[in-house]
């Protein structure tokens, strides 16, 4: 008897650490009920939207933030020639009442502005946003800096306070396309960028010309923003001495 419940005690143990493995290593876990009926419901039209597009679920996908025009923006990777294309372009419901700037402080209602990485352990589907994906704030830009808050997320609902939030069909669409991306094994993390405004030269040098406290830092946003551009490829992106560095990567 003794023998039994040792078994039985080393199986539960096995079973506990594989779970617990999961968890830490961001396997992704299988539908709940709410993900599999979103899945069922929208997979099928957004297949064949990907196939008209030439592209296809479980691709590279790579997002872009903009507060000022609300927008966000999903590219996927380009299997022939390894670029990104875009996908699509959403509104963006709400990122709050804070204005443009980096977040701070736990509380201060402002989305965050930078550069984050995305794992399927980020990933939510029980979310009371609906669907939603923590964007991994404060990062080590962030803590060099000693920004605190938590649980800064793109999610659904359309209602939010310092998150992006999307409305629920397209919080929908763009959580699918980020599960099966992390899903399909080439991509361990989607990265996310999030800006203040489009980074074109004119509309920094305005933000510059009037003095804004943030200028500067926008300026080194600018950087990756233009690393991008030229390659639509996302560059690898790091921090040093309170400040983003970055690595160009072609295609």
């Amino acid at each position: 008897m003794f023998m039994r419940f040792s078994v039985l005690a080393l199986l539960v143990a096995v079973i506990f650490l594989v779970l617990f493995l999961r968890r830490v290593m961001g396997a992704p876990s299988a539908d709940n009920d709410r993900l599999a009926e979103v899945r069922r419901r929208v997979a099928p039209l957004l297949n064949e939207e990907l196939k008209r597009a030439h592209l296809k679920a479980g691709a590279p996908v790579f997002i872009r933030i903009f507060k000022e025009e609300r927008e966000l923006e999903l590219w996927m990777r380009d299997e022939m020639g390894g670029r990104y294309t875009l996908f699509k372009q959403w509104p963006i419901a709400t990122y709050g009442m804070a204005g443009l700037g980096p977040k701070l402080k736990e509380g201060d209602g402002k989305a965050p502005e930078g550069f984050y990485h995305v794992a399927a352990r980020q990933l939510n589907p029980n979310s009371k946003y609906h669907l939603a994906f923590n964007l991994g704030y404060p990062n080590s830009f962030d803590q060099f800096h000693k920004s605190t808050g938590s649980a800064l997320m793109v999610h659904g609902s359309d209602v939010s306070i310092g998150c992006y939030a999307m409305s629920d069909p397209v919080i929908e669409v763009i959580y699918l396309l980020v599960d099966a991306a992390l899903r399909g094994k080439r991509q361990d993390e989607v990265s996310v960028q999030c800006f203040p405004f489009r980074m074109t030269e004119a509309r920094l040098a305005r933000e510059e010309a009037e003095g804004n406290e943030w200028a500067v830092f926008w300026r080194n946003l600018k950087q990756g923003y233009d690393l991008f551009e030229q390659t639509k490829v996302p560059p690898l992106v790091g921090a040093k001495d309170g400040k983003y560095v970055f690595r160009r990567r072609d295609p």
